[in-house]
């Protein structure tokens, strides 16, 4: 408790006796004695509390600073105390949450309607040594956990940027035209005419909501014991970060997909150049001049470059010299050394011959070529009828996200590469 907190509930209790002593009409000499100590103590105090006042305004200067400047690992070593098997118990017993999972949960509350449990984004992500729900080790034996299989999330090795939202809707304003430039012809001609400053609005909406289900046996929960923490987060995280991949890049715009850079591209207007050949080096090259020529990227080191592992097959079966130890991919990841390969955000190869699809973009000025909007929290939401027969937990979580391009000039796909 702070000084003046105290020396000010003091400075209470003595003007509360003083009264009752100050009210007597022939008070004892102990009782006058006792007033002349309280009311000497009463001075004394005040010159205390206002003393006290500087120090702790200090001291909330000081500790304000401190909150201000708060660096994004002390935020996550926060988010690290929120315990996902708090959240498990808590929706399968009626568990009280304690803690800083409480705090965080109530706080989430505040800002917006959830109606399961809020469970913050930091929350899922991955650590080290974590399992799965289907691969509860038993707490007998020790043995290595296999994981689900998916990779790092490719959006965000393609510079997609994440924006979270508390709520509504959220825009950017894209410059379209703005300042003219011009040169005086004559001694009495003028620069050039004027031209309006105009921009395009690029929202995010939350109109698109993905659901993630998981079902954990009574066994399971007994079993682990605080394991399920992992695997409840674990669990969670592949299906989610797997889905939101492919949506980004192949989302459809329909049945409740937001629309990915890939498959909208139209909509976007991002150039689609047609290879119509085998990959080579000279087809990636010409489109990162292209980007270089457009002002979109200052070099061919400020281009990623999404490929599916059939091209790099094709590639790196291509020998560029005839006796030359050097193929394609060689000169390819020479120049390149921003590439990204996924089966999840790219289709599979089709037509005849069987071709597939590349994707290029570049971060122009610090703006990202791909937005990602995450609304609030992931809600976790319990189902307590379709296992209550078993005494399972079945587990709903729900995320509002959606996707939209900023600049088209930052992205180009190339399409109909022949594997």
């Amino acid at each position: 408790m702070l000084d003046s907190v105290k020396i000010s509930r003091r400075q209470s209790e003595i003007r509360q006796t003083l009264a009752g002593l100050a009210g007597k009409e022939t008070p004892s000499e102990d009782e006058v004695r006792q007033m002349d100590t309280l009311d000497s103590e009463y001075r004394t105090n005040e010159t205390r509390f206002r003393a006290a006042l500087v120090a702790e305004d200090t001291e909330r200067r000081e500790a304000g600073a401190e909150l201000e400047t708060r660096s994004d690992r002390e935020w996550s070593e926060m988010m690290d105390r929120f315990e996902m098997r708090q959240v498990a118990l808590a929706l399968d017993e009626g568990r009280q949450l304690s803690g800083q999972t409480a705090e965080i949960v109530s706080e989430l509350r505040e800002r917006g309607g959830y109606r399961g449990v809020p469970v913050p984004w930091e929350a899922l992500e991955v650590r080290a040594g974590e399992t799965i729900a289907s691969g509860t080790p038993d707490p007998i034996q020790t043995r290595p956990i296999i994981d689900r299989l998916f990779p790092n999330s490719v959006a965000a090795q393609m510079g997609a940027q994440m924006i979270s939202i508390d709520h509504g809707e959220i825009e950017w304003p894209v410059v379209t035209q703005g300042a003219s430039v011009g040169w005086q012809t004559s001694e009495t001609g003028a620069v050039g005419a004027a031209q309006a400053f105009q921009t395009s609005d690029k929202a995010l909406a939350p109109d698109q909501t993905l659901g993630v289900q998981m079902k954990l046996s009574r066994k399971s929960m007994k079993q682990s014991g605080a394991a399920l923490e992992q695997a409840v987060r674990r669990d969670i995280n592949s299906a989610m970060a797997v889905e939101m991949d492919r949506v980004v890049f192949l989302g459809t715009g329909a049945d409740g997909e937001p629309l990915g850079v890939i498959a909208g591209a139209a909509t976007y207007g991002i150039t689609d150049t047609t290879i119509g050949a085998a990959p080579t080096w000279g087809a990636f090259r010409a489109a990162v001049v292209r980007f270089m020529t457009a002002n979109a990227a200052g070099s061919p080191s400020a281009v990623r470059l999404m490929i599916r592992p059939e091209t790099w097959d094709a590639m790196d079966d291509a020998v560029f010299e005839s006796g030359a130890a050097v193929t394609e991919f060689d000169r390819l990841t020479k120049n390149l050394p921003n590439i990204a390969m996924t089966t999840n955000g790219l289709a599979d190869p089709a037509g005849s011959p069987e071709s597939v699809s590349a994707l290029l973009t570049t971060s122009a000025g610090g703006v990202a070529p791909i937005f990602v909007g995450k609304w609030g929290a992931v809600d976790l939401i319990r189902d307590p009828y379709s296992d209550a027969t078993s005494g399972g937990l079945r587990l709903t979580a729900l995320a509002t996200l959606d996707v939209t391009v900023a600049r088209p000039a930052q992205l180009e796909i190339l399409s109909e590469i022949y594997t």
